[in-house]
């Protein structure tokens, strides 16, 4: 039979590993000693293993112990998850985002789910555009969070990420090789003039404009079809596609930073659930 493992036993399990020490576990949760100890010693009767080796400064795990704590941390933080949303009232109300179209998927889809999840009344409105768009909404009154692309000083607005924008090219096509070399830029003309053609004029680098988009899927298009390389943000670079470095006689186009800026006229707690979700989600990406 399979053994069946108490969520008491692995919360211990998991204090014990994080102290790296029976006597700080045992103060952080409120017990003695030996009761902790007589907790470790039942999970690993459980377990069929030792899961600490003991030394002079404490505890370090096992072969087993390592194999354990993985899935006694996703274990621990989902019932605490679960406790968290049948205490927490729902939410209500509407909540309106800007984001760029690059983070749609890999990181507001997670912030969603998790919201959505406890707060299944709230009313959420989604924009995707580019990042002086997305500002100008905010100050407008259209928005109530806003994720953007900063390159200049900092604005003061919470720094999520350090995402730079880099060449990208297919690993299939080696489109860098040509000269000149096609590109696929934005339609947005101010910015690919003072930073993805500047990056290429600054190496000497011939090219011709191939492609144009508004969208960073338009680039991704581009990039894998072998019609151009692209400046993409490095934590978007496709499947079966490289960021082109010095080595290459590319190098970074930017040096951005993720930033969320808040409406402060916007309040409320639907807001504020979502501003720690999308911060979570950025955090644990």
């Amino acid at each position: 039979m399979r053994p069946t493992l108490d969520s008491d036993l692995l919360r211990t399990f998991v204090a014990i590993a994080e102290a790296g020490n029976f006597t700080r576990a045992a103060e952080q949760a409120g017990r003695t000693q030996s009761a902790v100890s007589m907790q470790m010693k039942k999970l690993e009767e459980l377990v069929g293993d030792s899961l600490f080796e003991r030394g002079s400064r404490g505890v370090a795990l096992t072969r087993r112990g390592g194999e354990l704590i993985v899935n006694a941390r996703r274990i621990v933080a989902l019932l605490d998850e679960t406790a968290a949303s049948m205490s927490a009232a729902p939410l209500g109300g509407p909540v309106r985002i800007g984001i760029p179209e690059e983070y749609g998927h890999a990181i507001l889809s997670r912030a969603l789910g998790a919201f959505s999840k406890r707060h299944t009344k709230v009313e959420v409105t989604v924009r995707y555009a580019h990042s002086e768009a997305q500002i100008a909404a905010l100050a407008a009154g259209e928005l109530d969070l806003c994720v953007v692309f900063e390159w200049q000083d900092p604005s003061g607005g919470e720094v999520l990420m350090h995402d730079p924008t880099v060449w990208v090219t297919s690993n299939l096509h080696h489109m860098h090789e040509e000269r000149p070399v096609p590109i696929a830029l934005y339609n947005r003309v101010s910015w690919c003039k003072d930073f993805a053609i500047k990056s290429l004029e600054q190496r000497g680098l011939a090219y011709r404009v191939a492609y144009s988009s508004d969208t960073t899927g338009g680039l991704k298009l581009a990039v894998t079809s072998g019609l151009a390389i692209a400046p993409i943000s490095r934590s978007n670079i496709p499947a079966d596609c490289r960021e082109l470095t010095a080595a290459d006689g590319f190098g970074d186009i930017d040096a951005s930073n993720v930033v969320m800026h808040r409406n402060p006229n916007a309040s409320g707690e639907a807001i504020d659930g979502m501003q720690e979700a999308i911060r979570d989600a950025f955090v644990n990406r």
